[in-house]
């Protein structure tokens, strides 16, 4: 049995280079969108938290790359800038050789975040 990464960096190293060099791009532009979240491995796919929780992840699989900003709410709000994507309530579905742009992905990110403030703000301070 594969051991399991722990890391972005290590999970990252095991793919095909041209699922690496799209994922590394989405990885880059979710940190340019949010600097101060962690990086960290959750569900075994790599992703990002802030305040212990984690909001978003990405995979390659043997078809495609996704993007899961774990929320339909916010694949639905931008269905307009996802029609060429494959998509599904809370996943995105890319081709390595064609990623997402790193100005959709800061978009989906800052929209991802202000949903989870929003919902922590009703939540009387707890996050999702």
């Amino acid at each position: 049995m594969a051991k399991r990464p722990r890391t972005i960096d290590e999970y990252l190293a095991g793919l095909q280079v041209d699922q690496r060099a799209a994922l590394q791009k989405l990885r880059l532009a979710v940190r340019a969108a949010a600097p101060h979240a962690e990086e960290c491995i959750a569900w075994g796919m790599p992703g990002f938290r802030m305040d212990g929780t984690c909001f978003l992840t990405f995979r390659a699989t043997a078809k495609h790359c996704s993007l899961h900003p774990m929320s339909g709410v916010t694949v639905a709000a931008h269905s307009a800038d996802l029609a060429g994507y494959d998509t599904s309530p809370g996943t995105i579905r890319f081709q390595p050789a064609k990623p997402l742009p790193a100005t959709l992905v800061r978009k989906l990110v800052k929209a991802r975040l202000a949903e989870r403030s929003q919902v922590s703000k009703r939540a009387g301070g707890r996050s999702r």
